[in-house]
């Protein structure tokens, strides 16, 4: 018997693990492992554990059509997962155990105990690579390091690929009869606390629909993206993030179905589709990041140095800007629309995270469990990248030079303010002309419905500024 372990991979086609370990005639089984508390611990946010969680009793559902068995177990903390995986093991009469790479730090200790206990039982464990187009430690400096730059990680990531290639495997053949399929709904061991399984109908399940929504994206608008995908009131993104996040589709999914629209790899900015791309190559890069330096996946700031900035830990000024009333429009709109939707448009995570980092000096750590306990993509590469990248701390070639202006980023990337007064409702009747500093139209209408700006973004900015100069003298 072969089982297959189900993790962020909850897809049949393009899954190595899967693939693999459907090579022969053997008999397969799949599984899942729920860790409720180990998931509370990581802040996975409600709404991604019901998008998860309805996206296995999908990938069950197709998995018993081929006649493979999806068992699942609750298993609080990853630390009991080799116990309970060995004795699964041993139930089934396991000989090979096929995964796709964990590359988060307690994943992967998580995984070396797993190898260690099915030894003991010579069961072969084989951990192949899903997650990235390109496996971490395949993209390497002329010293044969790992980069700690994206430009260049970038161009040696396309001159990799090229050099590579890839193939999207399909999803397995029927391997016999169809097995019966218990929905999770039906099934004691799920928490109740997350209430119905069923996930935001804004988020439909199933590699169909990240398939629909991918290659609509690529249909109707890569070719604006550059020029629209940063206005959040445009649908100018492909809302694939939770699909990848889960693993409901592949990084090289993307990649193909780009080329095939394209008719080729574009491979720099002047080409059609690059700039979408190199978002991808961002993401392959944060992941890569991760295996490199394992502290990312420990609350440590990429430049270690910087664990010596004197950050604020407010918890007053922390909780106006998780609710959105920081007084600054196109910040509070953003937080209302992820405590809302469990979403957030990309510029304005950049918008929000500096301002809560360079405006109000508060820790970046703060800010990134505060998304991860409330987004549907949740996950630590691409969140603890980004986080870092805004608060000057990570890999980034300029960092403490950089803070958003957040009334001016309002004015560019909304404005007409559509999308701050969709989420703002006590803006929602201001003229275009004042939305982004509404202060004085609503001090003449004797309107007190809005709270002031909690901070002089020029004073905080200076101050932001500072504290990196004075540790640069340190």
């Amino acid at each position: 018997m072969r089982l297959v372990w189900f993790r962020n991979d909850l897809r049949l086609s393009d899954n190595p693990a899967l693939r693999h370990g459907c090579a022969s005639d053997e008999p397969v089984a799949a599984l899942f492992i729920i860790s409720p508390t180990q998931w509370r611990q990581h802040k996975m946010a409600p709404i991604r554990q019901r998008f998860i969680l309805a996206q296995v009793d999908a990938l069950g559902r197709e998995l018993a059509a081929l006649g493979i068995q999806l068992h699942l177990l609750r298993v609080e903390t990853f630390a009991e997962v080799p116990a309970a995986l060995a004795d699964l093991c041993r139930e089934l009469g396991v000989s090979q155990l096929y995964a796709n790479q964990a590359i988060e730090l307690d994943e992967q200790r998580r995984d070396h105990g797993v190898t260690a206990a099915l030894a003991e039982q010579e069961v072969g464990c084989h951990w192949l690579n899903g997650c990235c187009v390109l496996p971490p430690g395949r993209v390497l400096t002329g010293g044969r390091e790992m980069f700690k730059v994206f430009t260049p990680f970038s161009r040696a990531w396309l001159k990799a690929l090229d050099e590579d290639g890839f193939v999207i495997h399909r999803a397995p053949a029927p391997r016999g009869d169809s097995q019966p399929w218990q929905p999770l709904a039906e099934r004691a061991f799920v928490d109740e606390g997350l209430g119905e399984l069923t996930p935001d109908p804004r988020w439909p399940v199933g590699e169909a629909e990240a398939l629909r929504r991918l290659h609509a994206f690529l249909e109707q608008r890569v070719l604006d993206y550059g020029e629209t995908r940063d206005f959040p009131a445009l649908a100018g993104t492909s809302i694939l993030s939770p699909y990848l996040a889960a693993g409901i589709v592949s990084p090289r999914q993307c990649v193909a179905a780009l080329q095939q629209r394209l008719g080729g790899r574009p491979q720099s900015k002047a080409q059609p589709g690059f700039v979408w791309l190199n978002e991808l190559i961002w993401r392959e890069f944060y992941r890569h990041l991760l295996v490199l330096i394992p502290t990312l996946s420990m609350n440590r700031p990429f430049k270690p140095e910087t664990a010596a900035l004197p950050w604020s830990w407010d918890p007053d000024a922390f909780a106006a800007w998780c609710e959105g009333r920081t007084g600054y429009p196109i910040v509070d709109a953003a937080m209302r629309c992820l405590n809302a939707t469990g979403w957030m448009h990309n510029r304005l995570r950049m918008i929000v995270a500096s301002f809560l980092t360079k405006d109000l000096h508060i820790h970046w750590r703060l800010g990134e469990d505060y998304f991860m306990s409330r987004l549907i993509d949740g996950d630590l590469a691409a969140n603890n990248g980004g986080w870092q990248w805004a608060a000057g701390t990570g890999a980034d070639a300029a960092p403490y030079f950089r803070v958003f202006n957040p009334t001016t980023q309002g004015q560019r990337f909304d404005p007409q303010g559509e999308f701050i007064r969709t989420w703002v409702s006590e803006l929602a009747d201001l003229p275009a002309t004042h939305v982004h500093q509404p202060h004085d139209w609503l001090r003449l209408k004797g309107r007190q419905d809005y709270p002031a700006p909690m901070v002089d973004h020029a004073v905080a900015r200076v101050r932001a500024i500072e504290m990196f100069r004075d540790l640069e003298k340190q």
